[in-house]
């Protein structure tokens, strides 16, 4: 049987999600870190629903009671209520989810043991304001957010000046109770500060970015916010955090996979950030001037800077198309680039592989690439080039991978 390079590039996508499973992970972690006695479980992010089940695996009935809050369609059958809510901008479940977990974590009680699950986008996905703030101000503010071009550290650092839960809140609310922390980490050099807007994590020195764009509403409310907890306030003695899965498991897991088919594997550990139209390019010609043979895999985090009115599509789907314009008319050549959770923005795709032929395909439709990209609308692109990666929930989110192969 021929090899089929596509799909082949997507079985170490594939190896790379399995790696970094949140079922698994914390399932592993649990059976290494036994809780005895009844323990009460809060479970927020995309993998909320995986990793709650891990704990289960492992606590089964000794989980007395659970709350989950998971992104809209991500939701699994659970031994208790799952919440659904908004991402990558909250809504009103994200509102009503955060007055659960504050009513959730009162009727714990004081002696019990509590164990977090926490991934990505839990800060879109449970949310308590202050007075003043509502969910007309914080969309218009995560709107803003999302496409100013900042970082996630950034955005997390004003995120958690207007929450009652982000910024080691979390961590007041739970005190004097002890809590066990696993985490999957979607931020830059795993800082637990980050994951989540760092909800049970002090931060209080982290600096504000320049937000002198930013709408009036977020302005007033972060001029007006209370200081986060102190680094040396007690609550944080009651808190063990765990990081159980990273981008760089996924990395080496698809290292690992393609030497088993046979390729030589080239790992960079560079953190692929910055514009990701300019990335996309920039790791194409990388990927011409790599020897044959050879499967490059790259991990990070890219931004894309919103027109007005933008068209489908997402970080991933820009710098894959970004990168099939340099690829073009080269042979032989393949590109993936997808987001480790399944999701891409706020598209249902996660990336998108694509060749030398991409272009062409696209163009057959009367489309053309870098009008597309200009429009951030590189999804309707790829999808009239047959080239968009649709995974649904991974159960898990350590950022974005992308995957280059160069035949011989």
């Amino acid at each position: 049987m021929p090899v089929d390079p596509r799909q082949q590039l997507l079985e170490l996508f594939q190896a790379a999600l399995a790696a970094v499973n949140g079922r698994v992970r914390v399932r592993d972690v649990l059976r290494a870190h036994s809780l005895s006695g009844p323990v009460y479980l809060i479970a927020m992010g995309k993998a909320a629903c995986v990793m709650a089940q891990g704990a289960h695996d492992v606590l089964g009935e000794n989980i007395r009671d659970a709350l989950v809050v998971t992104k809209h369609g991500y939701g699994e059958p659970l031994p208790w209520p799952v919440l659904e809510s908004g991402h990558p901008l909250p809504d009103d479940a994200s509102l009503a989810a955060g007055r659960r977990l504050i009513e959730f974590v009162a009727a714990i009680p004081k002696e019990a043991q509590v164990l977090v699950l926490l991934s990505g986008g839990a800060s879109a996905l449970v949310e308590a304001l202050p007075p003043g703030l509502g969910l007309a101000q914080l969309r218009e503010a995560n709107h803003w957010l999302l496409s100013a071009g900042l970082d996630i550290h950034a955005m997390n650092a004003i995120r958690k000046r207007i929450s009652l839960l982000k910024g080691g809140r979390l961590a007041q609310l739970l005190y004097p109770r002890k809590v066990l922390c696993l985490a999957i980490s979607d931020v830059p050099g795993d800082d637990p500060r980050s994951i989540g807007s760092g909800p049970l994590v002090a931060d209080e020195e982290s600096a504000l970015p320049d937000v002198s764009g930013a709408p009036e509403a977020l302005q007033a409310a972060l001029a007006q916010a209370p200081p986060l907890p102190r680094s040396d306030d007690a609550c944080f003695r009651n808190v063990e955090f765990r990081i159980v899965a990273t981008l760089a498991d996924a990395k080496r897991a698809a290292a690992e996979a393609a030497q088993k088919l046979g390729y030589r594997a080239v790992v960079h550990p560079e953190f692929i950030e910055g514009d990701a139209v300019e990335t996309g390019a920039r790791l194409a010609r990388e990927l011409l001037e790599s020897e044959p043979g050879v499967v490059q895999v790259w991990g990070g985090e890219t931004t894309v800077r919103l027109p007005r009115q933008p068209g489908r599509g997402g970080r991933n789907q820009s710098l894959a198309l970004s990168a099939a314009l340099a690829l073009r008319d080269h042979r032989n050549v393949w590109f993936l680039a997808a987001g480790t959770d399944g999701s891409d923005g706020p598209t249902e795709d996660a990336g998108a592989l694509v060749d030398g032929e991409t272009v062409a395909r696209g163009e057959l439709h009367g489309l053309k690439a870098d009008k597309s990209l200009t429009a951030a609308d590189a999804g309707t692109f790829l999808e009239a080039s047959g080239d968009l990666i649709h995974t649904g929930p991974t159960g898990t989110n350590v950022m974005d991978l992308m995957l280059g192969l160069k035949s011989e």
